[in-house]
């Protein structure tokens, strides 16, 4: 089994790709955002640590995480940011890490990774390969806000406090640039099929 990361910052096209391996009979996949939804239901301890560390008022009525209210405080705010990060890889980070571990019971080809905030929480240790998309700023901003529908302004605060592309490029193994004439399942089964061959 090899087991590919894939990161790259907000309006790159992680979602999409992922979407596209999904479908495919020899790949797992490991989505973080929705490990961290997951983690971040009423009663877990992420979520205690989330009310304690932000308040109550970052609860719903239903004792639900308000998230519509946590991205704006960690949109706006570095220190939030990098708190409620900090929280993040304290909980999700073991929880992926053995699901990896499972993983490699199981009869898979690929075990895809997508993370974010791989490189920030160490998970590039525990790739064999790291697949970074990036895409033309303007082409992030708009896919972005139709996506979280939300406006212009909003999109560039969120990708000014996002990482640059060569952040994540200089420590890539495979680079796809995902823009207008990007044919994304294209490349990412050439890339498997290199990687299935040995010739990568």
């Amino acid at each position: 089994m090899k087991i590919i990361g894939i990161t790259g910052s907000s309006g790159s096209g992680k979602t999409t790709l992922s979407q596209i391996l999904n479908e495919r009979k020899d790949v797992k996949l490991i989505d973080v955002d929705k490990v961290v939804k997951e983690m971040s239901i009423p009663g877990t301890e992420y979520l205690k640590e989330i009310e304690k560390s932000f308040g109550k008022e970052i609860l719903l009525e239903d004792g639900n995480l308000n998230r519509k209210l946590l991205g704006k405080k960690i949109y706006n705010e570095k220190e939030a940011l990098e708190k409620l990060n900090k929280l993040t890889f304290k909980y999700v980070v073991n929880e992926i890490l053995n699901r990896i571990k499972k993983s490699k019971e199981e009869q898979i080809q690929f075990l895809i990774i997508d993370a974010p905030l791989l490189f920030e929480a160490g998970l590039e240790k525990n790739c064999d390969y790291v697949v970074v998309l990036v895409a033309k700023e303007e082409l992030k901003i708009q896919r972005i806000c139709e996506r979280d529908n939300i406006d212009e302004q909003t999109a560039r605060s969120r990708l000014r406090i996002q990482h640059q592309d060569s952040y994540y490029t200089e420590k890539a193994d495979y680079v796809i640039e995902n823009n207008e004439n990007c044919n994304l399942k294209n490349e990412i089964n050439v890339l498997l099929g290199m990687l299935v061959d040995g010739r990568f």
